[in-house]
């Protein structure tokens, strides 16, 4: 993939040119580890000082099927999924379990506070879905475990 060579002359500062050409390579990579990096500690607290049962009441207060399975998942996907998104290993599977994961939490548990975070809303959650279903269409990308092996799904 070829990247996009920076104009300078289209720059309000063109001293930065080199700067941003030097480090653009990598920015995605930045995008896919952080997306990952930051679900990690969700997930390190689900397992470390939560319980699958107490999520799954939650989980099954809002009529949802399934709720220990869907705790368990959740577990798995803000754990092991974040991490692989982190480092790029099966990226595109990890993006779509996170995506699904958005999904619920969006339509199901924060779309009746509107859209603000900050009254639980769907913004944060919103976000996540847009990185992750970037991610997915991109992959792994350069920069990751997927990469070096040499296999994509």
């Amino acid at each position: 993939m070829n990247e996009e060579v920076i104009d300078s002359n289209r720059l309000v500062f063109p001293g930065l040119a080199k700067l941003y050409q030097r480090f653009s390579p990598y920015s995605y990579a930045l995008m896919r580890f952080s997306a990952g990096a930051v679900m990690v500690p969700h997930g390190v607290q689900k397992v470390m000082f939560g319980s699958a049962e107490t999520y799954a009441k939650n989980i099954g207060a809002h009529g949802m099927p399934m709720p220990l399975l869907l705790a368990y998942l959740t577990f798995g996907t803000e754990l092991i999924g974040a991490i692989c998104l982190a480092v790029g290993l099966f990226t595109r599977i990890a993006a779509t379990a996170m995506l699904i994961e958005m999904t619920v939490i969006i339509t199901v548990f924060n779309w009746e506070f509107g859209y603000f975070w900050t009254n639980r809303g769907v913004e944060y959650a919103l976000l996540w879905w847009l990185l992750c279903l970037a991610i997915f269409f991109r992959g792994g990308g350069r920069y990751s475990l997927d990469y070096l092996l040499g296999k994509e799904i």
